[in-house]
C-alpha cells in the first residue's frame, strides 16, 4: 500500500517535495513545516487554476483562493480548507505575532499535514480519473533536527545553518515572552487571593510550559536557557550562513539590529536588511518598507518607497506587510484601500489587523458600519492575545449587566493577561474596580488595593486623577467593613489591603 508521501507524489510531483519537507520538520522545526505548508498551498492553487483555465489577477494567495471560489473550481469546504492552510502557513512565518508556544506550533503543524491529506483526497478526481487510492499514513519522526545539525556543522550547509538559526530564534522569542511575563507576575500571596478563573489560567499556562520543556528536540538549548543566550546562538548561525544565503543575510541584519549577540548595530543591520530586500527576500521587503513608512536609523520616511516594498511583500502573503500597507493608506486617508489591506491581513489570522479591522467596521471607515462583524473580529483578536482587543472585550463584558459568569471569567483572564504583558494602567483600574465592587462574583479588597497601587505607580497625571477618587472610595469601603467587627482572618485581610493604600 502507498504511504502518504507516495500518495501526494501520485497526485502531483510538483507538490510532493513541499509536503515531504513540511512533514519532516513538524516535530523539530514546526515554523519551517508551516512555511512549507504555505508553499504547498500556493502551488496547489496554481495547479487548480491551470487545470480549469483560470488566469489569476493577483499574486496574493487569499485573492487566488477566492478567485477559484468565484469560478466554482472548488466547493466551499475546499475553499475553507485552503484558507486554513494559508492562515497556518502565515503563523509559521511570524510565530512571535501570535503568542504561540512550541507545543502549540507543533500541534498546528501536525493538523496542517492532516488537512493537506484531506483536501488532496477530495481534489484527487479533479486531476486524475477515479477516486483517490488508499494509503497508509506514516507517523511523524524527529530526525530532521538531527540531520540539520549534522549538515550545519559537518557539511557547512548554509541552508541547514539558516534553519538551525531560525529554530533557535523562535525558541529565543518564546523564552523572551516567558521572561517578560515572569517579570510582571504579581506577588504569590496576592495571586493566591485572585479568582478561580485567574488560577486556572495560571495553571494552564504552567502546564503548557511544562509540556513545551518536555518536548524532545535535537536542536538543544540546554547550555543556556535564557532568551539572551539562545538569541546569541541564533545570531552565530545566521552570521555563518549569511555569506551564501539571502534569507540568512536578512536574519543576520535583524540580529545586529536587535543586538542578539550583545550591543545593537542598527546601521550595519539595516544595510544587510536592505541587501536582502534587493534580492527578493519577502521578510526583508516587509521590514524595509516599514522603515520607509516610519523612518529608522538609516532610512528617512519615503511613502512611495514604503508603498512599493510593502506591496511586494503583501502580494507575497506577508501578513505584517499587508497590515502596514493598510496603515499607509489609512494615514493618507485612502480608507477604502486601507480597509482592503487590513481586511486581507485579518483574514490571514494576524491579530493586530483583526483589531484594527474591528475598529474600521465600527466606524465605517472604508466600509459600511457593521457592529456585529466588528465585534466578531474584536473577539477573534482578543482570543489570539492582541492586548488592545483583550482590554476592549473585557471592558465591554464588565459593563454589560447581562454578562454571564463564564463571560466575566473571560474578562478577568483578559485583564490579567493585559496587565502581565502590557503593564496597562487602564486594565489595572478596570480589574481593581471589578474586584472591589463584586462584579466578578466575589469581593477581593487585597487584590483590588494592590492593583490600584500598581496603577498609581505606572500612571500618568491624567490617569492619577481617575485613580484618586477610586483610592479614597476603596479606603472608605475597607474602613466601613472593619467597623462591622469582622472575624480575625477577615480583619487581617482588610488591614493588609489598607496597608497597601497607606
Amino acid at each position: 500500500m502507498l504511504n502518504d508521501i507516495e500518495f501526494i507524489n501520485g497526485f502531483s510531483t510538483e507538490l510532493s517535495d513541499d509536503y515531504r519537507l513540511a512533514k519532516s520538520y513538524v516535530r523539530d522545526i514546526p515554523t519551517q513545516a508551516l512555511v512549507y505548508t504555505r508553499s504547498f498551498t500556493h502551488k496547489l492553487a496554481a495547479q487548480l487554476a491551470v487545470q480549469h483555465g483560470v488566469t489569476f489577477t493577483s499574486a496574493n494567495l487569499y485573492d487566488r483562493i477566492e478567485q477559484l471560489n468565484q469560478r466554482r473550481v472548488i466547493d466551499v469546504a475546499a475553499v475553507r480548507a485552503l484558507h486554513r492552510l494559508r492562515s497556518d502557513g502565515n503563523r509559521g512565518a511570524h510565530p512571535e505575532k501570535y503568542h504561540l508556544t512550541q507545543t502549540q506550533l507543533v500541534n498546528i503543524a501536525e493538523k496542517s499535514i492532516h488537512q493537506i491529506l484531506q483536501i488532496i483526497e477530495k481534489l484527487y478526481p479533479s486531476l486524475h480519473p477515479g477516486v483517490a487510492p488508499h494509503y497508509q499514513f506514516e507517523a511523524f519522526d524527529s530526525f530532521a533536527g538531527r540531520d540539520l545539525c549534522y549538515r550545519a556543522v559537518m557539511k557547512n550547509d548554509p541552508e541547514a545553518q539558516y534553519l538551525v538559526g531560525m529554530s533557535l530564534k523562535v525558541k529565543g522569542l518564546m523564552l523572551q515572552e516567558q521572561e517578560r511575563a515572569l517579570a510582571h507576575t504579581t506577588d504569590d500571596s496576592l495571586l493566591a487571593s485572585s479568582s478561580s478563573a485567574s488560577s486556572s489560567s495560571t495553571s494552564s499556562s504552567s502546564n503548557s510550559n511544562s509540556a513545551e520543556s518536555n518536548t524532545p528536540s535535537p536542536i538543544s538549548t540546554t547550555v543556556e536557557q535564557t532568551s539572551a543566550g539562545v538569541f546569541a546562538q541564533a545570531a552565530h548561525w545566521f552570521h555563518i550562513a549569511s555569506a551564501h544565503h539571502q534569507a540568512a543575510l536578512f536574519e543576520h541584519g535583524v540580529s545586529l539590529l536587535h543586538g542578539y549577540s550583545g550591543a545593537e548595530n542598527p546601521a550595519t543591520g539595516e544595510a544587510f536588511i536592505a541587501q536582502a530586500a534587493a534580492q527578493g527576500i519577502v521578510n526583508a521587503q516587509a521590514l524595509l518598507g516599514f522603515f520607509y513608512l516610519v523612518g529608522s536609523n538609516q532610512f528617512d520616511v519615503d511613502i512611495n518607497q514604503a508603498e512599493t516594498l510593502l506591496t511586494l511583500a503583501a502580494n507575497a502573503e506577508d501578513a505584517e506587510a499587508m497590515s502596514n500597507l493598510g496603515v499607509l493608506f489609512y494615514q493618507n486617508q485612502q480608507f477604502e484601500q486601507a480597509y482592503l489591506w487590513v481586511n486581507k491581513a485579518a483574514q490571514t489570522g494576524y491579530p493586530h489587523a483583526q483589531y484594527h479591522l474591528a475598529l474600521m467596521l465600527e466606524q465605517g471607515e472604508g466600509c459600511q458600519v457593521d457592529i456585529a462583524t466588528s465585534q466578531q473580529w474584536m473577539q477573534e483578536a482578543a482570543e489570539q492575545g492582541q492586548l488592545d482587543a483583550m482590554l476592549r472585550c473585557s471592558s465591554d463584558i464588565l459593563h454589560d449587566d447581562d454578562a454571564s459568569q463564564e463571560q466575566l471569567n473571560i474578562a478577568e483572564h483578559y485583564l490579567h493577561e493585559v496587565i502581565k504583558y502590557g503593564r496597562n494602567v487602564t486594565a489595572m483600574i478596570e480589574l481593581s474596580v471589578a474586584l472591589a465592587d463584586g462584579i466578578l462574583g466575589r469581593i477581593d479588597v487585597v487584590q483590588a488595593a494592590y492593583l490600584l497601587q500598581q496603577a498609581n505607580l505606572h500612571a500618568n497625571e491624567i490617569q492619577r486623577q481617575v485613580i484618586e477618587p477610586l483610592w479614597q472610595s476603596l479606603l472608605m469601603q475597607i474602613d466601613s467593613v472593619i467597623a462591622l467587627n469582622p472575624t480575625e482572618d477577615e480583619l487581617a485581610t482588610l488591614q493588609q489591603a489598607k496597608c497597601l493604600l497607606a
